[in-house]
C-alpha cells in the first residue's frame, strides 16, 4: 500500500513538471518581441497602431528572397506625426546581426544617394533617408524634409535596441576595399557587401555565385573605381581559411581559362578584362576596362592585414624566466642548509651546556644508560666431549 502510494505521488510529480515546461516554453514562445520603434521621439509621436511582421515579403515583396539570405528577422512599421502638421513613416527590419543589416544597406543604397552621419551609415535622396544602426535598418519617408531631420533621426538611431554581445559588430571585409586605386578614389555608395547568390546576382558581379561557392561560408564586397576607359569593378570574396581561398582562386582561373576559349560556357565566368590574386583568405577579382598596369595597381593597393590574436604573455615574466627559478633554488638551498647548521649548531651546543653545568642530571643519567650484554664470560667453558 505504501509502495502503491509513492509510485502516485512519483506519477503526478513527473506529470506535474512536464505541464510547467510546456506552459513555460509555450509562453516563452508566445511572448512577444521587444518591440524596435520607440512610441516619440525629437518631438515626433505615434500616429495609430504600429505594424508589425516577420514575413520579409511585407517589408519588400520584390525582394523577399534577398532579405532572408541577409537574415531579415521582423519589421516593424509607424506613422508618426508633429504638433506642426508634418508626416513621418518609418519602417525598421532587424535581422540577425549587423553583417546583415549593413548587407541590406548597402542593397538598397545607390549611386544617386547622398552619404548622411546618421547611426553606422546612412544615405539620403529627396525625402527618404536609408540607415542602420547595429542590427536594424530603418527606412524613414518625410513628408517635407528639414535642417533637423538628420538630427531627429540620430535621437532615434539612439532610441533603437541595441544588439546582443558581438551581433552589433559590423563586418571587416568592407573595410579591406582600397581607398584610393591607380591614383582614382573609390566611388562612393558603390560598395556592395553580399551574402548568398542571390543578392551577387542581382548586384552584377564580375563573377557567379556557382563560382564563388557561398556555402563554404563565403562573403562578398563589391566596389567601383574610376579607371581611364571606364569604371572598374574590384570584387572580394573572403574564405574561412587561407586553404579554401587557394582551392577556389585555382577553380576560378580554370574557369576563366576555359570561357577564353570556348563561348558555349561563356557565361561561367565573364571573358572581359579579368585579373584575380590572393592574399591571405581573401581572392580578389578585379575586372572591366583595366590595362594590365591598372589592374595591378588595384590588386596591390588591397588593404588587407591579418589580425592574429595571442592569447599568452609574449613578456618573459619571473615565474617562466628559467634563470630566476635555478636563482631561486640555489638561495632555497642555502637557506635549508643555513637552518639545518643552525638548528644542529644550537641543538648540540644545548647539550653541552647543560651536560657542563649539570653533569649527570640530564643527559647520561647512569639509570637511563642501558647496554645490551650477552654475559659470555659468566659461564664457563666445556670441554670436548663434556655434557
Amino acid at each position: 500500500m505504501k509502495f502503491s502510494r509513492q509510485i502516485s505521488l512519483l506519477f503526478i510529480l513527473v506529470v506535474s513538471f512536464g505541464f510547467f515546461c510546456a506552459t513555460a516554453s509555450a509562453s516563452s514562445d508566445s511572448a512577444p518581441s521587444i518591440p524596435v520603434l520607440p512610441a516619440e521621439f525629437a518631438g515626433w509621436q505615434v500616429a495609430g497602431a504600429v505594424a508589425r511582421s516577420g514575413d520579409p515579403a511585407v517589408a519588400d515583396a520584390a525582394n523577399a528572397p534577398v532579405l532572408k539570405e541577409y537574415g531579415f528577422e521582423r519589421m516593424e512599421k509607424a506613422a508618426y506625426t508633429r504638433d506642426d502638421g508634418r508626416n513621418l513613416t518609418i519602417t525598421a527590419a532587424v535581422f540577425a546581426d549587423a553583417s546583415g543589416a549593413y548587407g541590406a544597406f548597402t542593397f538598397y543604397n545607390s549611386s544617386d544617394m547622398a552619404e548622411e552621419s546618421i547611426g553606422g551609415q546612412a544615405a539620403f535622396l529627396n525625402n527618404r533617408v536609408l540607415f542602420c544602426q547595429q542590427n536594424v535598418l530603418v527606412t524613414a519617408v518625410f513628408d517635407k524634409m528639414s535642417v533637423m531631420s538628420a538630427s531627429q533621426l540620430r535621437q532615434l538611431a539612439g532610441l533603437l535596441p541595441p544588439a546582443e554581445g558581438n551581433k552589433g559588430n559590423p563586418p571587416p571585409l568592407p573595410n579591406y576595399l582600397p581607398k584610393r586605386a591607380f591614383g582614382k578614389a573609390f566611388e562612393k555608395n558603390t560598395t556592395k557587401y553580399i551574402m548568398g547568390p542571390l543578392a551577387l546576382d542581382r548586384a552584377g558581379a564580375p563573377l557567379p555565385a556557382a563560382l564563388v561557392n557561398f556555402n563554404s561560408g563565403a562573403e562578398v564586397v563589391i566596389g567601383k573605381y574610376a579607371a581611364a576607359a571606364g569604371d572598374a569593378t574590384l570584387m572580394l570574396i573572403e574564405y574561412p581559411t587561407p586553404q579554401i581561398a587557394a582551392e577556389r582562386l585555382r577553380q576560378i582561373d580554370a574557369a576563366h581559362q576555359i570561357a577564353g576559349q570556348a563561348s558555349g560556357v561563356a557565361s561561367m565566368v565573364d571573358v572581359g578584362p579579368f585579373f584575380d590574386a590572393r592574399t591571405g583568405p581573401i581572392v580578389a577579382i578585379a575586372s572591366g576596362p583595366l590595362s594590365k598596369s591598372e589592374a595591378r595597381a588595384l590588386l596591390s593597393s588591397l588593404s588587407y592585414e591579418a589580425d592574429v590574436t595571442w592569447n599568452e604573455n609574449t613578456y618573459l615574466s619571473k615565474k617562466d624566466n628559467l634563470a630566476n627559478f635555478l636563482f631561486n633554488a640555489i638561495v632555497l638551498c642555502i637557506i635549508v642548509v643555513g637552518l639545518s647548521l643552525v638548528a644542529g649548531i644550537a641543538f648540540g651546543g644545548f647539550r653541552v651546556l647543560i651536560k657542563r653545568f649539570f653533569p649527570d642530571s640530564v643527559f647520561d643519567r647512569p639509570e637511563v644508560v642501558e647496554f645490551i650484554s650477552l654475559h659470555l664470560d659468566d659461564h664457563p667453558r666445556r670441554t670436548p666431549g663434556e655434557r
